[in-house]
């Protein structure tokens, strides 16, 4: 049995794919086998991955129809064959010896069931910063989602997993923001989590992509999906500013009725407006001061 897998979805790539790639070959001292997922990519996307396959033994394609992001990652959790499994989006990259570093750390420590690394969030924009974290060890994982407030990154690439948290897990299909509907059920699982300040993933900045069209039906989905596992999670007041501030954005631009639960937090100019004038009312009068402001 190889330690990693590294399973990369791979659709319309060719302009970043070997970066990526590239980005793997260059880790030294770990052990891993790289599958790259090509998800029906019409352009020269799949050429490049057999190219490297050709180059490499440790390299294994799949070709499969398009079926979308969450499609291509389960059929690479299908044949990982790694203790461990980790995933990169093929427009981003990991900086060197950043497997070498945290295998180590899961090799010292194989009570983790999973490990959390840094990220230099969206590499090449205006908003470029540095996702980090302090080392530590939860048993506790609704300490973990409120005190490293994970609700903000549950991307599914930062992160090496124990392969059996997917003995029963799959990426849900259609889904915008997949890793939001699966992250909490994959902490259902786990019991020991180890965060670090070792390492770093690279997450480009892609002006195609998801994230950056997320003020319309993006965001929508993205509450949604907050919404569906709310009763996994414990909530503080953070969290809950987090949600009323999706819900406002949701409500601001397509008018649907609000739905958040009310729960009685204080402390912010928003959550008071909520707990003196209702969810609706707040609603209606925050986007009435965000059209006055010009703030759209």
């Amino acid at each position: 049995m190889v330690k990693l897998s590294i399973i990369i979805p791979v659709y319309c790539v060719e302009d970043t794919l070997s970066r990526c790639i590239e980005s793997v070959l260059s880790q030294t001292g770990c052990d891993y086998e790289l599958i790259l997922v090509n998800d029906g990519s019409p352009d020269t996307s799949p050429e490049i991955c057999e190219r490297y396959a050709r180059q490499d033994s440790r390299i294994r394609v799949i070709h499969k129809q398009n079926g979308g992001l969450s499609d291509a990652r389960n059929a690479g959790i299908d044949v990982a064959q790694g203790e461990y499994i980790t995933f990169i989006d093929s427009d981003d990259y990991i900086t060197p010896f950043t497997y070498q570093t945290l295998l180590g750390i899961l090799t010292e420590h194989p009570e983790y069931d999973m490990i959390e690394y840094p990220v230099c969030v969206h590499k090449g924009s205006p908003r470029q910063h540095i996702l980090t974290f302090t080392p530590k060890v939860y048993s506790d994982m609704h300490q973990y989602w409120l005190e490293t407030q994970a609700y903000r990154h549950t991307y599914a690439w930062n992160k090496i997993y124990s392969r059996r948290l997917f003995q029963d897990i799959r990426y849900p299909i259609g889904k915008k923001f997949e890793d939001v509907w699966a992250y909490p059920t994959i902490l259902q699982k786990v019991k020991l989590l180890a965060t670090t300040d070792k390492g770093m993933y690279v997450y480009t900045y892609n002006h195609t992509g998801i994230t950056s069209h997320s003020e319309s039906s993006g965001l929508e989905e993205l509450f949604e999906a907050h919404l569906a596992t709310l009763d996994t999670q414990k909530v503080d007041r953070a969290y809950y500013a987090y949600l009323l501030n999706l819900q406002l954005y949701v409500y601001e631009h397509t008018g649907k009725e609000p739905i958040l639960p009310v729960l009685p937090y204080w402390g912010t100019p928003k959550l008071t407006l909520l707990q003196l004038f209702g969810l609706k009312r707040t609603c209606q009068i925050n986007k009435l001061l965000r059209w006055i402001t010009g703030r759209n």
